[in-house]
Order: C-alpha cells, then sequence, then structure tokens
C-alpha cells in the first residue's frame, strides 16, 4: 500500500466513528426483509384461513430454532357475529431465568377486509399486510436471530401477537385480541421492565413519531428508545413529537400496569388497503430499526 493510500484509509476511517457508520451490525436487515417475503408469500394471514395457519406454524419453527425456550398461548376467541377465531400467541424467551426483563411484540395476523381502500370493491378485498404485520414480525425475527448468537445483557421476550386486526376499532371486542389476551395471562414474574411494540415499521419513507398513548403512560421508555436511535446516527428516522395517538397492542399492556410503548410509522398512505404490499417496504428500513432494537438490550 502506498503512503498516499494509506493516509487516505485513515482519513475514511477517522470520517466514520465507531457506533456510527463503521459500527458491526449484529441485525441482518436483508435477512429480515427475506422473512417478510415469506409471510407474503402465505398470503393473507387472517385467522381461519389456510395462510394464517401456516404462517403461524412457520413463526414457530423460526422461534424454537432461535429462542432458549418457546410458550405458546393457544386460546379461542368469539366474535360479536359468532364467528370462533382459533388464536396462537408465540412468546420467545431468551434467559429466562434474568428477573429483569424486556418485551418486544408485533402482530403477525392481517386484516381481513381493506376497509381504508378507495375502491368500493376493494374494500371487501383482504389486506396483503406487508408493513401492517409482517415489517414487525420480520423485526422480532431478526432480533432472534442476533440474540441467538449473542445473549443479550437482560431478559428479552419476543411477543408475537394474534387477532390484532380482525375487527372494527370502533368497537373494541374484536381487535387487539392477542393483546388483551397476554395481558390477562402474563408469565410468572411479570411485568418486564418496559415493552416496545413495533408496528409498521417497513416503511421505505420511515419517518417514526411519539405515539401519543406512548408519550403519556411511558414517556421514560419513549425517551430511551429515541436516545438509543440517537446514539446510532439514526435522527433522521425518530423524530421528536407526538403527531398520532393510536389504539394498539400496546394499550391493553399499559392497562395491565406494563410501562409499554408504539414504534409504528403511521404515515403511510396504505394503511388497511390492498395496495400494502412488498414494493412499499424496504430492507433499509428494517435495518433501522432493527439496530435500535437490539441496542436497546444491549
Amino acid at each position: 500500500m502506498t503512503r498516499v493510500l494509506r493516509i487516505a484509509v485513515a482519513a475514511v476511517l477517522l470520517a466514520c466513528p465507531a457506533g456510527r457508520g463503521a459500527r458491526r451490525r449484529e441485525f441482518d436487515g436483508e435477512r429480515a426483509f427475506g422473512f417478510l417475503q415469506q409471510q407474503l408469500a402465505f398470503g393473507p394471514r387472517i385467522p381461519g384461513t389456510p395462510g394464517h395457519e401456516r404462517a403461524g406454524d412457520w413463526i414457530l419453527t423460526q422461534l424454537r430454532a432461535d429462542a432458549d425456550a418457546v410458550v405458546i398461548q393457544a386460546f379461542t376467541h368469539v366474535t360479536r357475529r359468532g364467528d370462533v377465531l382459533h388464536l396462537r400467541n408465540f412468546l420467545a424467551r431468551f434467559r429466562p431465568a434474568l428477573p429483569e426483563r424486556v418485551l418486544f411484540l408485533a402482530h403477525w395476523d392481517t386484516r381481513p377486509h381493506a376497509d381504508q381502500s378507495a375502491n368500493l370493491g376493494a374494500q371487501r378485498l383482504p389486506v396483503p399486510g406487508a408493513n401492517d404485520g409482517a415489517s414487525g414480525v420480520a423485526v422480532l425475527l431478526g432480533v432472534a436471530g442476533a440474540l441467538k448468537v449473542k445473549p443479550p445483557a437482560v431478559g428479552v421476550d419476543l411477543l408475537f401477537v394474534d387477532g390484532e386486526d380482525y375487527g372494527d376499532f370502533a368497537d373494541s371486542s374484536d381487535v387487539l385480541i392477542g393483546s388483551r389476551y397476554f395481558a390477562a395471562h402474563q408469565p410468572a414474574g411479570y411485568p418486564p421492565l418496559y415493552a416496545v411494540l413495533f408496528d409498521m415499521v417497513g416503511d421505505k419513507s420511515l419517518d417514526i413519531y411519539y405515539e401519543g398513548n406512548s408519550q403519556t403512560a411511558a414517556p421514560e421508555v419513549v425517551d430511551r428508545v429515541w436516545r438509543t436511535a440517537h446514539d446510532l446516527g439514526y435522527d433522521r428516522y425518530f423524530l421528536p413529537g407526538t403527531k398520532h395517538t393510536l389504539v394498539d397492542d400496546h394499550v391493553p399492556l399499559q392497562r395491565a400496569g406494563i410501562h409499554a410503548i408504539d414504534v409504528v410509522d403511521f404515515d403511510y398512505p396504505f394503511w388497511h388497503t390492498t395496495e400494502d404490499t412488498i414494493d412499499k417496504v424496504s430492507a433499509a428500513s428494517l435495518q433501522i430499526v432493527g439496530d435500535v432494537a437490539v441496542a436497546l438490550v444491549r
């Protein structure tokens, strides 16, 4: 190597301080994107359909390969219309003996009807769920892979909840079903130190603001997550200020005494439409969110 080239290489290294551009990434965004693709290959993951059953079995296989222990919460929910839903929550546990724990969660089901589609005919069709469903699951599965390679500093639980998106959010009886069940059937030794819900985090144009119920119920957790993002150089994506207040899977946990927040990019024009497809999401966005998730438990 010539002296000039050595100087140039040194300059590049100095320009990329450790902990930002030069850091070794434990989370693999491309692999997480593959997890997202696989979910879409099953088709809509609507409770009571073959795609839902196959997707659940596949998630369970991935978790059993990575986690120290896996708990299945199988339960039945009867809707207001009398539909009988056979649902499953999956809880993947890392270092299960540790009393101090952090909980990450996402929903793995998809919505039966694209009620926000502009086309009235399309409103009868299912939502593909590339971002609303598959992205959060992809992040959690990516985190599981990273924690298998290097165990976390605290106990970590990854919760995959079912039945989040089945019914009408104006009537809470048939939505957030899995998270409400988990809140009423928490593992021994709970609550955790805090919980973070990852929902709609794969948008190519990633803009994550504080969520209103999160900032009200657990501002210290919001601060922890946003400071972690800042330390990783992700201020462009984790933005200050409350923009939306949402009823999501973190709310039943909050009501059960868990300090839970929602990490969500709700500025997504394809929410609850048939256009929530794979071309709207990216491995780069999964990488950003996955890096933050892993850093939280290091």
